[in-house]
């Protein structure tokens, strides 16, 4: 129940506001004059204050400044038989939420209070949810406290009260499914069906029957109507992803149904209207397939009514501690192991990586070496990295030749190929550590603490 003070010096005012306001559902307080309405205010908090302008001692314009300093989150309207544009202006800058003439029609009045509150309330849940995000280290399946991820979060939480249909734009490897889930479970239509399809990993003489069912005997093996998943999501969500790999006869059907909710099966003769929400996600250049005649530009602007971007895991490092101990909990749990942490020197391995495969080659990384990990702990000799280092290092490592009969000591040559790499970077800075580390794209700590590891 929503909390309201009246505060008024005229008793047949307050009595009506009072009587009126209850019934109306409202818990409702009274106050003659600004002094014990303030007083009132230092006891307890008001969602909404009602106060008249015109009051002795202390009128509406001051008692509304002070009672901003005391209870900043209250929204003040301010009530007057004499309205004036210049006090209207005033009453604003100092933070009120509306201005209303004495003489209002209930209604309207009414129905002013509903909105002031509707939106008091929409402020304190967004507050908390930023709250919230500034200290949390997930959001749904999503991992991540880094800046760029509660950036995401926080566009999540806006996109998921909207109808519109949204494009997920990210690396692969980056989540953009969880971000589609994300959405989906934060909106309106959490509780309808939520359907995923990866347009590249279908055929296209499957795809379009796939998304659309087909009715019995319009093809060889049709022995039966099948309906497709924009039916089976009827109310919820369909989620393209890869939508860059659609063939063009079916951004056309795709088309239709997002202008116009409709769509025929195969075979059909009878349109069939769907309310669906539409997520895509790609990794491609959508903009660029677009100037290749390769993907409708007029669909592009259909899907992409909300972009939501999601950072490659290099551009948020910070998240790679938070994500590997929880990779490392989920995949210890699942094969039955006490690994708890990875060790100093292989989280620094790790922060050094370029992760061109994103969060899911860390994932696959850490599955890896918890399966390999005989200790309680990781240990870097069991971190296998692709390539043992970055991507974007080029050829900078020679081709190691063909693997021996009889195996290899994994950690030995690891400590080999390192000790090489930052002797070949030390050569090249005449011997500055500073520029080495900068070459071998480390920090200067992490060079130094490799060195003394190493004993060079």
């Amino acid at each position: 129940m929503a909390t309201i003070l009246v505060v008024d010096d005229d008793k047949g005012m307050r009595e009506f506001l009072d009587i009126m306001l209850t019934r109306e559902g409202y818990d409702v307080r009274c106050a003659s004059n600004a002094a014990e309405a303030l007083t009132s205010c230092r006891k307890r908090s008001y969602d909404l204050i009602l106060t008249d302008l015109k009051m002795p001692r202390m009128d509406g314009l001051e008692f509304l400044k002070a009672v901003k300093e005391i209870s900043p989150e209250s929204l003040v309207i301010l009530i007057t038989a004499y309205a004036s544009g210049e006090t209207a202006v005033r009453a604003m800058k100092e933070g009120a939420y509306d201005y209303i003439e004495k003489n209002f029609n209930i209604e309207e009045f009414t129905s002013t209070i509903r909105n002031a509150l509707e939106s008091n309330g929409r402020m304190r849940d967004d507050a908390k949810f930023i709250r919230d995000m500034e200290n949390a280290a997930s959001f749904g399946e999503m991992i991540g406290k880094s800046r760029e991820m509660r950036k995401v979060y926080t566009l999540i939480k806006k996109v998921a009260e909207t109808t519109a249909n949204v494009l997920v734009l990210g690396e692969s490897g980056t989540g953009k499914e969880l971000v589609a889930k994300a959405i989906h479970a934060h909106s309106p239509r959490k509780d309808k069906p939520f359907i995923a399809i990866n347009c590249g990993g279908i055929p296209e003489t499957l795809l379009e029957s796939e998304l659309f069912g087909y009715m019995k005997g319009s093809f060889t093996g049709a022995y039966a109507e099948k309906a497709g998943l924009f039916e089976i999501a009827r109310g919820g969500t369909v989620f393209l992803d890869e939508v860059g790999e659609l063939p063009p006869v079916l951004q056309v059907k795709l088309l239709r149904v997002v202008q116009e909710k409709t769509f025929l099966r195969i075979g059909g003769t009878e349109s069939i209207r769907v309310d669906v929400r539409i997520i895509s996600a790609t990794n491609r250049n959508l903009e660029e397939m677009i100037r290749k005649g390769e993907f409708r530009e007029d669909l592009y602007y259909r899907l992409n009514v909300i972009p939501v971007r999601i950072p490659a895991l290099r551009e948020r490092k910070e998240d790679i501690a938070i994500l590997t101990r929880y990779f490392i909990e989920k995949y210890a749990r699942e094969f039955g192991k006490g690994i708890r942490n990875i060790s100093n020197y292989g989280l620094e391995l790790l922060m050094d990586y370029s992760f061109p495969g994103n969060v899911r080659e860390l994932e696959n990384i850490i599955e890896r070496s918890v399966a390999l990990e005989q200790s309680n702990i990781i240990l870097p000799e069991n971190l296998v990295i692709s390539g043992s280092h970055s991507a974007d290092q080029g050829d900078g490592c020679s081709n190691p030749g063909p693997f021996p009969d009889q195996g290899i000591n994994l950690g030995a040559e690891m400590a080999r190929f390192e000790r090489d790499m930052i002797e070949r970077a030390l050569e090249k800075s005449n011997g500055s550590k500073t520029r080495a580390a900068e070459l071998l794209q480390v920090s200067f700590d992490s060079l130094r603490y490799r060195i003394e590891k190493l004993g060079m």
